[in-house]
């Protein structure tokens, strides 16, 4: 019952927040944070209990749902899943940390109801990584929605209204085009067991024609790209990103667009894996142009939270085209990329949520000289963007580096032109830091901008810590994730070329 209480738990906090009388903001800030660090211990025990040596699906549980239409409340956590619920977990209570007073200064709504939706937005993100009936999942899947549009529609920017209504309508489309696939797959297994059935496992045992396989797959990777985001799905994301307050477009991009890359790797693979091989040139094609649109419309950008949306993009071409490399390295390398992405992204956002509420503006123009007036913040800021660029020594590099080679042994042409990307992520990082942080600062920066302050270092110290940490030591992660990544091989039945390097980073111990 551990996975169940997982997701109790923030839930239960949602409503005690929510419950609470008008007028008690510090009491419910208090109480949110308070039940996020509950399920953050929960979840690092969680991760601890893992049987690294089983890469199949650990803590399971099982119960009759809707037993009419094979529906079940199955979970279940391998090793992908659970680091990506760890991540979660860390971002939710660091996030309200930094956004403790993003209520009160967006001058809509309750505290209360900021507090209580973020902890709801908990739930259903861990539901969708330890979901294991197909079902379960999509309902996981959309009822993510409603939260992100409250909280973005209630407390965003000016153009909030906009940004959440072209969020929504976004991945409902995507929404639908996975339950047409959903019910289709029903439909199939009930044709070829007897009875139809959402479970995972069942599903992966499926031997469905070459020709279902592949309009079913349609369905769910048009959903997943969507959520992911891939170009040219991807338009939502600048708009939310920039209209979010900085510790939703945490969560949003930190970890609401890996349960897109998640269902690829842990549905996707597993239960079409004919109709993956089928169209895995198209979708590496993309993900390299994801990789180069994404860096070069960041390079262009001169708002600050558009800009870091944008490079997001890029980072998520590398881990399609990881996924869809189907090697050790590739695979392992791009769920590992999941969780460091969430981190490097969720650290830039919170440190220029920072900045904008200072000075009271997004655009990169308006700053200059921070390092003069704030240089706390300036080396926080650029510690947290070197870590985007995936410098060696940080998380980043790792993940970045396993995809590469990963993808150089099957697809060499594109491992290398996806490597001019490092190049422009150079440019974009280096050149916004140069822009915000260096030269003389006018009167308004100097008046306006402040030195970070030991709340907002509490929100994010330890995210450059745990970057730094699993750049030094990536062992500590990829122990964990390696054996699914071998669970996911035998599923689509790929095995590594023979030339291939070895699975372990030099020195990694792994």
């Amino acid at each position: 019952m551990l996975l169940s209480l997982l997701m109790l738990i923030p839930l239960v906090g949602s409503i005690v927040v929510f419950s609470l009388p008008r007028g008690k903001d510090a009491l419910a800030k208090q109480v949110a944070l308070i039940f996020a660090l509950v399920t953050l211990g929960v979840a690092l025990y969680l991760t601890v209990g893992m049987d690294n040596t089983n890469g199949g699906l650990q803590f399971l549980e099982k119960h009759d749902w809707i037993p009419a239409f094979g529906i079940s409340w199955t979970l279940g956590v391998d090793g992908i899943s659970v680091v990506l619920i760890a991540m979660t977990a860390i971002l939710v209570p660091l996030g309200m940390i930094a956004g403790w007073w993003d209520a009160e200064d967006a001058g809509r709504g309750t505290v209360k109801g900021y507090f209580a939706l973020i902890l709801a937005l908990e739930v259903f993100m861990i539901g969708v990584f330890v979901a294991n009936d197909l079902f379960l999942f999509y309902v996981f899947f959309e009822a993510m929605l409603l939260p992100v549009y409250f909280l973005i529609g209630r407390f965003g920017g000016p153009q909030r209204a906009y940004a959440a209504m072209k969020f929504l309508l976004y991945s409902l489309v995507g929404g639908l085009f996975m339950l047409a696939s959903l019910v289709g797959l029903y439909v199939v297994s009930g044709r070829e067991l007897g009875k139809g059935t959402f479970d995972f496992e069942a599903l992966t045992a499926l031997h469905m024609d070459p020709a279902t396989q592949k309009m079913l797959f349609l369905g769910f990777f048009f959903a997943f790209a969507v959520k992911a985001p891939m170009v040219p799905f991807h338009t939502w994301l600048p708009d939310a990103a920039a209209e979010a307050t900085p510790g939703t477009s945490t969560l949003l991009v930190g970890v609401l667009d890996k349960v897109g890359t998640f269902g690829m790797l842990h549905f996707l693979l597993p239960i079409f894996p004919e109709a993956s091989k089928y169209y895995t040139p198209v979708i590496i094609a993309l993900a390299v142009i994801s990789i180069f649109y994404g860096a070069l419309l960041a390079i262009g950008q001169t708002d600050l939270m558009r800009l870091i949306a944008f490079t997001s993009i890029s980072h998520f071409g590398f881990i399609v085209m990881g996924i869809f490399a189907m090697t050790t390295q590739g695979i392992s390398g791009s769920a590992f990329y999941m969780v460091n992405h969430g981190f490097s992204t969720g650290a830039l956002f919170l440190v220029a949520g920072f900045l904008v509420s200072r000075r009271g503006s997004k655009r990169i123009a308006d700053f200059g000289g921070v390092n003069k007036v704030a240089p706390v913040m300036t080396g926080v800021f650029l510690l947290a963007g070197l870590s985007s660029l995936a410098l060696p020594g940080m998380s980043s590099f790792v993940s970045e580096f396993l995809v590469l080679v990963g993808t150089f042994s099957v697809y060499q042409t594109a491992a290398v032109i996806s490597t001019f990307g490092i190049v422009f992520a150079a440019i974009y990082i280096l050149w916004l830091y140069q822009r915000m942080m260096t030269g003389v600062p006018s009167a308004e920066v100097s008046s306006t901008v402040k030195e970070i302050n030991r709340r907002e270092l509490l929100a994010v110290v330890p995210i450059l810590a745990i970057i730094i940490a699993l750049g030094l030591l990536p062992q500590v992660a990829l122990k964990i994730i390696n054996p699914a990544v071998a669970q996911v091989q035998t599923y689509v039945g790929v095995s590594d070329p023979t030339s291939e390097v070895p699975t372990s980073m030099p020195g990694s111990g792994s």
